[in-house]
């Protein structure tokens, strides 16, 4: 014979009061000028690279929070190409430099995902917005003497 045993209803949750919800998607850039004579040809590997600086010589770094309009590494990049021509702000407000470039053909962007993905887009002779082609590593970076090497001559 059984016995019927009534139990109250019980749940157990676990709650992280640490992390309140998933993190926001990132995505981060950074801009490296091509410095070759031949620049507007479009990247090529042995092409030197410049960082894109601040005043105090630290890398220019944007960022842009996952959304409908960033939601790839290409949309991030496209995203760099605005504000580099002073179209825009990143999404902390940073704005471009006004004696630094913009982003031209030849240039390459390292954007790193949400995923942690690091991928390196060149900007293509074809055109903005979806002008960029996935490139290797750049090897040939350069410190032109600590001086900031992608001011306007």
């Amino acid at each position: 014979m059984t016995t019927a045993v009534t139990r109250p209803l019980t749940v157990t949750a676990c709650i992280d009061t640490l992390h309140s919800g998933p993190a926001p998607g990132v995505y981060t850039a950074t801009v490296y000028m091509n410095t070759h004579r031949d620049n507007f040809d479009g990247y090529e590997p042995h092409h030197p690279l410049a960082a894109a600086t601040r005043p105090n010589g630290s890398p220019l770094r944007l960022v842009f929070q996952a959304s409908d309009r960033i939601h790839s590494h290409e949309a991030a990049a496209g995203a760099v190409f605005d504000v580099s021509n002073h179209q825009r702000a990143d999404d902390d407000g940073q704005t471009w430099p006004a004696d630094v470039r913009s982003v031209s053909v030849g240039d390459v962007i390292k954007v790193t995902g949400p995923d942690h993905w690091i991928v390196y887009l060149s900007v293509d002779p074809s055109g903005i917005p979806s002008g960029f082609s996935a490139v290797p590593e750049p090897t040939a970076l350069v410190d032109l003497a600590g001086t900031r090497a992608t001011r306007r001559r």
